[in-house]
């Protein structure tokens, strides 16, 4: 179902914009704090990656262009186990000129929908404590802090912390 949130609407994401959504990644992943990873993935290994029921994009107008990808959110599965069916980590990226306007609420909005949907009943992440504007975001969806990873994983050479977030629904059983 298509969500109307501002001036973006969000929708299931397609593999049409699979060129724009990898961009708004790269974008994530040369800022240097959104990600251990140095390069987006082919749309291929994305796609095989992310569950297609929990995957997002917001859509409106960027730099006078309308129709453009503004942001996404993707889930994936924490583990094949049973006991880990209803858990998931997810992802969420808004392109620079479309930070500010709400679209990484509307779409963290759209996975906690979607999600519940399907009976998922905690969805987690890890962010850099650097990112303090996705700590805020994560903790105005209602996100919590459970703890940091001490000096987890080397980027670019260097020992970085990854605050461990959650978010554990409250409709799920």
């Amino acid at each position: 179902m298509d969500v109307t949130a501002g001036k973006a609407l969000i929708e299931p994401m397609r593999a049409e914009q699979a060129d724009q959504v990898l961009a708004i990644y790269q974008l994530g992943i040369d800022a240097g704090q959104a990600t251990f990873e140095t390069a987006a993935p082919t749309w291929q290994r994305f796609d095989a990656a992310k569950l297609p029921a929990h995957r997002h994009v917001a859509i409106g107008s960027l730099d006078g262009a309308p129709g453009r990808v503004l942001g996404w959110v993707a889930a994936s599965a924490v583990s094949e186990r049973c006991a880990y069916a209803g858990v998931v980590e997810h992802s969420v990226y808004v392109h620079p000129g479309a930070r500010r306007r709400g679209v990484g609420l509307s779409l963290l909005r759209a996975l906690i929908s979607s999600t519940e949907a399907a009976g998922i009943w905690t969805i987690q992440s890890g962010i850099f404590p650097e990112n303090t504007a996705s700590l805020a975001l994560h903790a105005h969806a209602g996100f919590r802090v459970i703890g940091v990873r001490e000096r987890i994983g080397r980027h670019h050479g260097t020992w970085r912390d990854v605050v461990l977030i959650e978010r554990r629904s409250p409709v799920i059983a």
